[in-house]
């Protein structure tokens, strides 16, 4: 297998923080790197989602038309009421 050499200009800080985590995980950029790599290659796509959103899940699309189906059921009055001893049933 024949190796090349790759530069990438990344932001000094963002550089730092990936070498100590992945010093903890005793692996180095270029390992890293070449992890990715091999994954985009293998999967024929980015091997992770890229979103604008927060990584908070509440703001996730699922969790987005949830809540819009529960707003609608209260608006519909469409709701259920129950203990918590009843939900805690449920779930048995």
């Amino acid at each position: 297998m024949k190796f090349i050499n790759v530069t990438v200009r990344v932001d000094e800080n963002v550089k730092k923080q990936n070498e100590q985590i992945l010093n903890e995980l005793g692996m180095n950029i270029s390992t890293a790197v070449n992890i990715f790599m091999r994954a985009v290659a293998r999967q024929r796509r980015i091997p992770f989602e890229i979103t604008l959103a927060e990584s908070d899940p509440f703001f996730s699309e699922s969790n987005l038309t949830r809540l819009a189906q529960s707003k609608k059921q209260i608006t519909e009055g469409n709701i259920i009421y129950k203990t918590s001893q009843e939900l805690e049933l449920d779930d048995e």
